[in-house]
């Protein structure tokens, strides 16, 4: 019977959160009791964060399995160094302090999913001569602060769609949507506006979805797993008709941040607005969403973008406003928000559709946006033919730049202890 008794690992908490982040310092203390004199080879306290991937295909003899891990975060405190002819302790209560500080590097945050994970843990373990090693382990909560949450400056996005009907009906549908942001957090307001031009012989109900879209890697497969986590069902549009409709939605307090810097698995969100017609194809939009955590929410419109000032990597120019929107439709004859908002205008402050509105307005876009990376899952913006509209009148938000790329000091390792 091992004479280690209650050993147990207790930390500092930095936040009421109880979260971790790059360049925290986790402090602690480990406590064990001995019931007699006991000889330890080593003591040892390690801080590690880990992503996993795993999931099976098949039945019988075609069955696969499929895995991946990668290492974000090794850090080992030897307590009592590692001797050979070992450290006598006596019996009783012993309680060790340890200290580490979190390195700056692009670590992505905790999350746990259907098929994979990424843990940051901490993990005591008293070796002794042919015996097995006594272990306590204790979760950590990591969010991350990697570059990719930084420089997001909250912009509407537009886009439009139209669909030929065939077949059992005829005519045509036109929608155009515009959406209030491409940055929000848990506990946030998005808000849609669309005006649907119904010229065809059917009925039709407009939809609203947050989406949130999660794929796993390994061995050159994926498995992906896309669901809704909100969505709402507005008002029958009758048919020959024109309708301007709206929807919020409150982004669940519970959602997955956004994740892009983890190789084997990404998560990422998306808006979707579409008109659900019976015995035909769904036309859709969907904007694309970037979900940060409470603490780091983005700047407000007008801000600059992140933590680099304007002329010297800060926001782009006057004139850059509102976001890529991904459909293989062409876009909106309208100007893209922001509006004023005038006596009578319409909801979430975009101002009430007019059918004379848009009577002047030549269609088409001018692209004045640098060409982005589109996240997975998306077309990229060159295959889009909905495109950001330079605006029409003064800008009330500029666009953050980027930040630059930024790779990890943290080589993947197929070290797993």
């Amino acid at each position: 019977m091992s004479p280690i008794k209650d050993l147990n690992l207790v930390y500092e908490a930095l936040n009421k959160e109880d979260t971790f982040s790059q360049g925290d310092t986790i402090a602690g203390t480990l406590t064990f009791t001995l019931t007699k004199e006991t000889k330890v080879k080593a003591l040892t306290v390690k801080a590690k964060g880990d992503a996993r991937v795993h999931w099976t295909h098949g039945t019988g003899d075609n069955r696969k399995s499929y895995n991946a891990h990668r290492r974000y975060l090794k850090l080992k405190e030897h307590v009592i160094a590692e001797n050979e002819k070992g450290t006598v302790l006596p019996k009783g209560d012993h309680q060790f302090k340890f200290r580490f500080t979190i390195p700056q590097g692009d670590m992505p945050p905790s999350f746990k999913g259907l098929h994979g994970e990424i843990v940051y843990m901490l993990e005591a373990k008293v070796s002794r001569s042919w015996r097995m090693p006594s272990t306590v382990q204790k979760e950590l909560k990591f969010v991350s602060k990697s570059p990719s949450h930084l420089g997001q400056v909250m912009c509407p996005q537009s886009g439009s769609v139209d669909k030929k009907m065939s077949t059992f009906s005829e005519g045509q549908v036109r929608m155009s949507a515009t959406i209030n942001t491409n940055v929000c957090s848990p506990g946030d307001n998005v808000a849609v506006v669309a005006k649907i031009h119904n010229s065809s012989s059917k009925q039709m109900k407009p939809k609203y979805s947050l989406q949130q879209k999660i794929v796993y890697r390994a061995n050159a497969s994926t498995n992906i797993s896309d669901q809704s986590l909100c969505k709402m069902v507005g008002e029958i549009i009758a048919p020959n008709s024109e309708e301007s409709v709206s929807c919020e939605l409150t982004v669940p307090d519970d959602v997955i941040p956004t994740l892009h810097n983890c190789e084997i698995l990404t998560v990422e969100h998306y808006f979707k607005v579409y008109l659900d017609i019976s015995f035909a194809v769904d036309p859709e939009v969907v904007f694309p969403l970037v979900i940060v955590p409470s603490g780091l929410a983005a700047l407000q419109p007008g801000g600059a973008g992140g933590p680099y000032p304007a002329g010297a990597g800060g926001p782009y120019p006057a004139g850059a406003v509102g976001a890529p929107s991904y459909s293989d439709f062409p876009p909106p004859a309208f100007p893209i928000g922001p509006y004023p908002v005038p006596a009578g205008s319409g909801a979430y402050g975009y101002p009430a559709p007019d059918p004379t509105q848009y009577a002047n307005i030549s269609s088409g876009y001018n692209n004045q946006w640098p060409q982005q990376a589109a996240p997975y899952g998306f077309p990229t913006a060159a295959s889009s033919s909905v495109q950001p509209q330079a605006p029409t009148a003064p800008p009330l938000f500029q666009q953050g730049q980027e930040p630059p790329p930024y790779m990890s000091p943290f080589s993947p390792s197929q070290d797993t202890q």
